[in-house]
């Protein structure tokens, strides 16, 4: 006889299959600041796990326990660098001021990917922007999607 036949309903027990946060194959640098974040995520997650635990939420306890191994995993490959401070390239870390044809400022931090929040001015190491700008001085232009952006200032 098939199981299908035999086998009780039992999805109130099972766990839908979350998956893994997928984690960029890009080096995992990060700022000073960058480090503390993952320190923090890391920090909320255990006790949101215990918490899970000591209420036997399985599902939640299976959400915590995949974000943990996450930021488990940014904090083993995390790279801490910080810009020299009278770099006269643009480098990981620093902040850039670009203008546009038309005057449009932009102030940007080049930052870690889990820093990065382009509302806040923090763009990732991995972006277009931020590989535009590596390496370019005050007076260089940077060219994203076709649009170009001159360097007009940098600080860390």
């Amino acid at each position: 006889m098939s199981r299908a036949f035999t086998r009780e309903d039992d999805s109130e027990n099972v766990i839908a299959d979350i998956g893994e946060r997928p984690v960029s194959a890009s080096r995992n640098l990060v700022t000073e600041q960058g480090l503390v974040h993952i320190e923090t995520q890391l920090a909320s997650l255990r006790e949101d796990l215990a918490k899970a635990e000591a209420d036997a939420d399985r599902e939640r306890i299976a959400t915590v326990s995949r974000d943990l191994r996450y930021w488990q995993s940014r904090r083993e490959t995390a790279e801490v660098s910080i810009p020299e401070p009278d770099s006269t390239v643009v480098r990981f870390g620093m902040k850039v001021i670009v203008e546009d044809d038309n005057g449009k400022r932009n102030v940007w931090q080049i930052v870690g990917e889990d820093e990065a929040d382009a509302a806040k001015g923090r763009i990732s190491h991995a972006s277009p922007m931020a590989i535009a700008l590596f390496g370019k001085s005050v007076g260089d232009l940077a060219s994203v999607n076709g649009h170009e952006w001159e360097i007009v200032e940098l600080g860390s």
